[in-house]
């Protein structure tokens, strides 16, 4: 049985293009070229712009090092998604990626949409943060429960035993392994909507928190930022390249989305070293756009490392029976969930 070819993974360069186009109508809602100190701290313009090409190169070589060491895992039988090893990263990757979600992304969304410098109304009479992460966490159910059932419909269509000619069926051992086929091919399409709709919410905070850092001019800010995001980025990118190798895409497709992702962060310091000078991050339009953009990767984040990492496996056959596995798992989420938890105090 052929399997139906999911190709969102063309889509994401498209994604990103939107997201991007964001940018422009910020900036110029920002034109200030202020020269006060930033922060408390002094402003060194040259200093700053040395930290900052350091924090591509380290940023760019800790995506890589990240997503690629799963991806490459799939030609080694000892990091193949089928043993247990895999199922132990996955958990701390889980970790990472919900720590991010809750400690990182949501808190910075919160910040943004009630800022005193938004109007009072209606930023300060309603609570937009949760509101946008849950409208995320549910669209992303959709999203999810969707194209599951789309592919189950399409593939058991297809896996419809024949009738023979004298209008009886095949034997039921052909409908049984249609069954196992259908059930597999389910699995594995899962598996890549889960990929591409986690590296889409990855990459909207990637991008932001680039920019970020790239719009400072105050070495003191700058420097612990490199360490942390450098982290950040290794940690993520572990947990989308296991999502990735999970999916079983086809090598080029693959390697898309893992570069894809090792470049965003990059690409946001970049944009924000280019536009330094006119960009106001405190005006109320970057604050709202930002505010949005972070509530909903928020919300993306956290369904995803609850519902398609730690649900799926945690309640599997696999690992309740499992007793040693599950130790392991348990460990690996919390110091995952630990260590992110503790780059906050940086980033």
């Amino acid at each position: 049985m052929a399997m139906a070819d999911f190709k969102l993974h063309r889509l994401l360069p498209a994604f990103l293009f939107l997201f991007l186009l964001f940018i422009p109508s910020v900036i110029a809602a920002g034109c200030q070229c202020a020269e006060e100190e930033e922060d408390g701290g002094v402003r060194n313009k040259t200093l700053a712009l040395k930290y900052k090409i350091v924090a591509i190169a380290t940023i760019l070589l800790a995506g890589i090092l990240g997503v690629f060491i799963p991806l490459i895992g799939r030609a080694l039988p000892a990091l193949s998604p089928d043993k247990d090893i895999f199922f132990v990263v996955k958990a701390f990757a889980a970790g990472v990626i919900l720590a991010t979600g809750f400690i990182h992304v949501l808190p910075d969304a919160y910040e943004n949409l009630t800022s005193p410098k938004l109007k009072e109304n209606p930023w300060a009479k309603f609570p937009f943060t949760g509101l946008v992460s849950m409208v995320a966490a549910i669209a992303t159910l959709m999203v999810d429960a969707g194209a599951s059932s789309y592919f189950t419909r399409l593939n058991l269509n297809k896996a419809q035993p024949e009738t023979d000619g004298d209008g009886g069926m095949h034997p039921a051992c052909h409908a049984h392994g249609s069954a196992k086929v259908v059930g597999s091919s389910t699995e594995i399409l899962r598996h890549r909507v889960i990929s591409q709709v986690l590296e889409l919410g990855i990459v909207v905070h990637s991008v932001i928190i680039g920019i970020g850092m790239g719009v400072s001019e105050t070495p003191s800010t700058i420097k612990p930022l490199v360490a942390a995001i450098t982290f950040h980025q290794l940690f993520e990118g572990m947990g989308l390249g296991g999502c990735i190798a999970q999916a079983k895409l086809r090598t080029r497709a693959a390697v898309i989305m893992a570069v894809f992702f090792c470049l965003t962060t990059p690409i946001g310091i970049a944009i924000g070293i280019g536009v330094t000078n006119s960009y106001d991050e405190d005006s109320p339009k970057a604050l709202i756009v930002e505010g949005i953009l972070n509530a909903a990767s928020a919300g993306i984040l956290m369904y995803m490392a609850l519902v398609d990492f730690l649900a799926a496996d945690f309640m599997s056959l696999r690992m309740q029976s499992n007793a040693k596995l599950q130790f392991f798992a348990n460990v690996a989420l919390i110091l995952g969930a630990a260590l992110m938890s503790l780059l906050a105090i940086w980033a």
